[in-house]
């Protein structure tokens, strides 16, 4: 790894954006002579640009003019699985403050003693799952929005909708979230950086906590867990209901039987 130090003017600012594109980002076979790391991707663009690409489907841009990034995602595009309708974004700025510590004031910017490849790439890592919580918690909060009227209309009502279609089709929604935080963003693992640079431990430890990464992580965990229990406890009402209309069907055949049977009777003895 290498540890190239951007030259820069004192208290000069630079622009970092996240986004979410999509599922997947495949950087398989991708080769470059100015590569910074491998898990995730990174390496400098342009003369100051800074590119980290995380398999989840995040991208987290540095120093990049409009016309740069927009050039920059039409090539990541063939390598997006499952791309976003809506792109998913967060904006950062990083302030060069060589005579201090690193530190992340609340609201930012974050101030950082130089611009190092190591220290954007903790910057990238926090962004990264940032951005990637805030569209799961967007996703979880439309699912509530669904089974909200729904147990709205069974504490009213006393029954749910027979449509156990609808109600599965959360479960898996809540189960693709869940898959995706476990198996993807791993938001409790640190960036693999930090085995080289245990130093940067602090500054992403702050980042950590301005961006509320492991508190909004929980936060997702238990809306996840509600919403499989909720619509479980809808699909188990469901099936009651189904079978209680199963049996009332199977007694009424039986009694129009009975009633046939009782009638041919009547009509062979009269």
């Amino acid at each position: 790894m290498t540890n190239d130090t951007t030259s820069t003017t004192p208290r000069e600012v630079l622009i970092v954006r996240a986004l979410l594109l999509g599922d997947r980002l495949d950087t398989s076979g991708l080769e470059r002579s100015d590569r910074i790391a491998s898990a995730p991707y990174a390496f400098r663009v342009g003369t100051k640009g800074f590119a980290a690409l995380f398999r989840y489907g995040a991208v987290v841009l540095a120093g990049l003019s409009p016309l740069e990034e927009d050039d920059f995602l039409r090539m990541l595009k063939p390598r997006i699985s499952g791309a976003l309708p809506t792109i998913e974004d967060e904006v950062a700025q990083i302030m060069v403050v060589a005579e201090k510590d690193d530190q992340v004031p609340p609201g930012g910017p974050i101030q950082v003693r130089d611009l190092s490849d190591e220290r954007l790439l903790v910057i990238a890592d926090a962004l990264a799952k940032s951005v990637a919580l805030a569209h799961n918690e967007r996703q979880i909060s439309a699912v509530f929005d669904v089974i909200d009227p729904l147990a709205r209309q069974l504490a009213r009502k006393g029954h749910v909708p027979g449509d156990r279609t609808s109600i599965l089709k959360l479960i898996g929604e809540s189960l693709v979230v869940a898959h995706r935080m476990a198996a993807r963003v791993a938001v409790e693992d640190k960036p693999d950086v930090l085995w080289d640079r245990s130093d940067l431990e602090r500054l992403y430890a702050r980042l950590e906590d301005e961006y509320e990464l492991k508190e909004r992580a929980g936060t997702l965990a238990h809306k996840l867990s509600t919403v499989r229990d909720t619509a479980g406890a809808l699909t188990d009402l469901i099936d009651a209901q189904r079978s209680l209309r199963l049996e009332i069907t199977v007694v009424a055949l039986i009694a129009v039987e009975i009633a046939i049977t009782f009638y041919d009777l009547f009509l062979r003895r009269f």
